[in-house]
């Protein structure tokens, strides 16, 4: 039968479960536009029942989690149907067992842990397909939780032309589940439970400031209006006096220990001990001056009243948080163990090293000082670095230095010189130029010079620093100029195609091509052992830099072979020395012996074995990622974030929001455009830090 053929398609699930095993099976029923009606099986599927629940659990709780864990694997099922086909129909769930569908009616946060999870899933799975109840005897998964042996089912028609009423009209199938008195000790209902200070009964005044400081002027500033309305005769003026405020911090904590311990507070006006379950009860609390306190056993110490008798404040309140913010920043950003001892002079929090690690994790200003910068999965290499090319074609730049050299002329004052240093990305060989200044016509100096001994490059790759980017302008207008028509027709008509595009890195993201750096790293090393702080005369760099560079393009690449005949490992010297600038692509030579080879072939098939070594042992090693090894959360539009400056101190360093996301090929976002007060700034992620702000405390802390 035809798809096209069909006027409906219809998906029947049934599930089952007993004491042994559970399972669920799937029906397909198709209407042809002639009004035939097929029913076949698609799929079943069975689980058995866990043993461990059966031994722990009372047989009338057990068996409707088997049925409620039935319709789960039903559910499954049913994903699995619609995600390997494309056929358009509606679904139909049947189960033989009421309470599952009580359970499937209602919201999963009114169902204890178990049955909450499933309903939830069910749910998420079957949304908009109805549930509804057949009876056990039709119910073709009955067969799946009871078991049979293959002996059986082959005489067992049920499963396979069974429920007869699936071949009939809609309008007879089961309509509705019959009315049973449910057990409310099977339904797993939760209790109802009173928590403490919940956000519904916090009072509004503790969200009116977001420091302990102001709240406690901006009562105590309340308390002296309503003073002076009441006593006109005796008006308080001037500056808030320490007595007002104290009297103000007082109210607080009055009124904070009302909404988070009502109970005890009850008790104890009574004169009855707390109840054993309160969650202060192990301080044996009592009431002083109407303040819940510390009882505890430190009566008789030479100690302060307020250390003896701390005020009890309870973590989930947000007063607790504000004193933790108030001492936190009184004793210059303290740390935990500090911030513990002297919040604990006065106040009592419950749970304080909890709440006191989260108010430090909130504090900007301790972030600041130890910022930690976003990292991201380590991004796939360019096709630069992975495809065969000659050295130099395709290459990178970066200066170091700067290094102090004398001229050989008398009493000469030492000036400040710097190194360019190319790197090739395919062979990783180098090449050391010296450079006078940091100006573009001493990069364009030097970048001839490279050219003139190494071959013009397709592409050079570097950051953004002020050279660079001014080489690349004059670059850009010396192509311009060659394409102009006058110098067409002249002899440099053969150079236009040949062009060199210069491309950047975002500014400030070394990460991105830290090829260069690690040959800069590389330089200094050997440089810097070997001269250390002496100056050297101008002809005494230049002599040194070949042999640095020669050094540098010594280093191997792949390690030595086992092979006992092998006695030299795959260096960038391999790539320089053996191939002219102009080469001219030569046959594979592979399947030739030795022997038979030319002295010219001979050396070719030389090459093709270095480029053989590159493609199947260097190249492979470049699989392995060395740090940035999982993928982190994209950073989103509207994140606040702190510019990393490598010459400024953390505290200094700008605040700006994300206002656009470069995301890579790969979906995961390495570069961002960040807008601060002064202007826009596109900076790598390793290069911002998100700092822990909450929203009641941005403008403050800002």
């Amino acid at each position: 039968m035809l798809y096209t053929d069909l006027a409906s398609v219809q998906v029947h699930g049934f599930c089952d479960a007993s004491n042994k095993a559970y399972g669920a099976c799937l029906y397909l029923r198709s209407t042809t536009f002639g009004g035939s009606v097929e029913v076949r099986l698609i799929t079943a599927k069975s689980k058995v029942a866990p043993l461990e629940d059966l031994k722990r659990k009372k047989r009338v709780q057990i068996t409707p989690r088997l049925e409620l864990s039935g319709a789960l694997l039903l559910s499954h099922l049913y994903e699995k149907f619609v995600a390997s086909t494309a056929i358009q129909h509606t679904a139909f769930f049947w189960t033989d067992l009421t309470i599952v569908m009580y359970w499937l009616s209602s919201l999963p946060l009114r169902w204890q842990m178990f049955v909450s999870n499933r309903v939830s899933e069910i749910q998420h799975a079957t949304k908009g397909c109805p549930w509804k109840h057949v009876a056990g005897e039709e119910n073709p998964a009955d067969i799946i939780s009871r078991g049979m042996t293959p002996a059986q089912l082959q005489y067992e028609r049920l499963c396979f032309e069974r429920p007869l009423w699936l071949r009939q009209d809609a309008s007879i199938w089961p309509s509705k589940a019959p009315e049973e008195e449910i057990d409310p000790a099977i339904l797993e209902e939760k209790k109802a439970v009173a928590l403490p200070a919940t956000a519904e009964s916090v009072s509004e005044i503790f969200s009116l400031r977001s420091s302990l400081f102001s709240l406690v002027r901006l009562v105590a500033g309340i308390r002296r209006f309503v003073h002076n309305t009441q006593h006109r005769q005796d008006r308080r003026t001037g500056f808030l006096t320490f007595p007002e405020q104290e009297q103000a911090l007082t109210f607080l904590v009055q009124l904070a220990q009302q909404e988070a311990f009502p109970a005890e507070i009850a008790a104890l006006n009574k004169n009855n001990p707390v109840s054993p379950s309160s969650s202060i009860s192990r301080l044996n609390p009592v009431l002083v001056n109407g303040i819940l306190c510390v009882g505890g056993r430190l009566a008789k110490a030479p100690v302060s009243a307020s250390r003896k008798h701390p005020m009890i404040l309870s973590h989930h309140h947000p007063l607790a948080r504000l004193v933790l913010h108030y001492y936190h920043c009184k004793h210059f950003h303290s740390g935990l163990q500090l911030l513990v001892s002297t919040v604990r002079e006065r106040f009592w929090i419950t749970r304080i090293r909890s709440l006191a690690n989260s108010v430090l994790h909130e504090c900007v200003r301790c972030f600041r000082t130890r910022p930690k910068v976003l990292d991201q999965l380590m991004a796939d290499l360019p096709s630069e670095r992975v495809s065969p090319a000659p050295p130099f074609l395709r290459v990178g730049v970066d200066y170091c230095g700067p290094f102090l050299i004398k001229y050989p002329v008398h009493r000469a004052t030492p000036t400040k010189h710097y190194v360019a240093i190319f790197i090739c990305f395919v062979t990783k060989a180098v090449h050391l130029e010296l450079a006078s200044d940091l100006t573009s016509e001493a990069f364009l100096a030097a970048f001839n010079r490279f050219v003139a001994r190494r071959g013009k490059p397709i592409l050079v790759m570097c950051d953004n620093a002020t050279n660079f980017v001014g080489a690349k302008r004059q670059l850009d207008e010396l192509r311009q100029l060659f394409i102009d028509q006058t110098f067409q027709e002249s002899v440099v008509h053969g150079e236009i195609e040949d062009g060199i595009e210069f491309r950047f890195i975002p500014a400030r993201s070394p990460n991105f091509v830290g090829l260069w750096e690690a040959a800069v790293k590389s330089f200094k090393g050997h440089f810097k052992r070997t001269i250390g702080d002496r100056v050297l005369q101008y002809d005494e760099m230049i002599t040194v830099l070949p042999q640095v560079e020669a050094i540098l393009n010594s280093r191997p690449l792949t390690p030595v072979s086992n092979d006992p005949s092998d006695f030299e490992a795959l260096t960038p010297g391999h790539f320089l020395v053996q191939r002219p600038l102009t080469a001219v692509p030569e046959p594979s030579l592979e399947d030739l012996q030795r022997n038979r080879l030319s002295m010219w072939q001979q050396a070719q098939d030389y090459v093709q074995q270095i480029w053989t070594k590159w493609s199947t042992q260097y190249l492979s090693d470049l699989h392995n990622r060395t740090k940035w090894t999982r993928k982190q959360d994209n950073i989103s539009v509207g994140t606040l974030v702190l510019l990393k400056e490598d010459k400024l101190p953390p505290l200094r360093w700008k605040l700006g929001r994300v206002i656009r996301i470069h995301p890579g090929s790969d979906g995961n976002i390495r570069v961002v455009t960040v807008k601060a007060q002064d202007g826009e700034y596109q900076r790598a992620i390793s290069k911002i830090c998100v700092p822990p702000i909450r929203d009641n405390l941005e403008s403050e802390q800002i």
